[in-house]
């Protein structure tokens, strides 16, 4: 059973800092199972059940809380998620946001499946802080920090288009960027998907 830590002096705050370090560095040394990693659009990622499954092992009695969830226009649904958990006997906290893009049918814009796309946000979410304060499957994730990013001159280029569409679109655009719902992994083909709606328009 978890308990919290009261603590009145330096030496014990530091004592439990070194605790909490070492603890983080241990789970993050935690190999991740081959068949627990997928690739989507030629990025890595873990399996939801696994990076539960090491935070229920290492981090027993954590919880999360749906903070808001909207849409984001017709393009994404986004989630912003906390994630609470006893750190060596520590009540800590983090907050999150992650972005789905909305399936749509082939040439139309109708959901495919709303529902889907809601609990997909909300599965990102916690999965992005499971890695971000947690530390789970940082041998996947901590590798590809640099792969993913945009550049500065792709990041310019994108939302340079985007604002060709309009305001909103724009908007859109700039919060899938900031979520990393757009990455150096799929820039080329979400670039194409914004000038053929400028020349649908056209």
């Amino acid at each position: 059973m978890n308990e919290i830590v009261k603590v009145d002096n330096l030496e014990a705050i530091n004592g439990i800092r070194l605790m909490i370090t070492d603890k983080h560095k241990k789970v993050s040394k935690i190999k991740t199972p081959k068949p627990y990693i997928k690739k989507k659009m030629g990025m890595e990622y873990v399996e939801y059940d696994y990076m539960r499954s090491v935070a229920d092992k290492e981090f027993p009695g954590w919880s999360w809380l749906v903070v808001k969830a909207e849409m984001a226009g017709s393009e994404a649904y986004i989630v912003h998620g906390r994630l609470k958990f006893y750190d060596e006997g520590i009540w800590r906290e983090g907050d999150v946001t992650a972005a789905h893009r909305i399936q749509k049918k082939r040439g139309t814009n109708e959901f495919v499946d709303i529902g889907n796309d809601v609990k997909a946000a909300n599965t990102d979410a916690i999965k992005k802080a499971f890695n971000m304060f947690m530390n789970i499957a940082d041998d996947v994730y901590k590798n590809q920090v640099d792969e993913v990013k945009l550049s500065p001159e792709q990041k310019s280029r994108i939302l340079e288009v985007a604002k060709e569409i309009g305001t909103e679109k724009l908007d859109q655009i700039t919060t899938l960027i900031e979520e990393g719902d757009i990455y150096g992994g799929n820039f080329n083909s979400s670039l194409a998907k914004l000038e053929r709606q400028i020349n649908a328009k056209g």
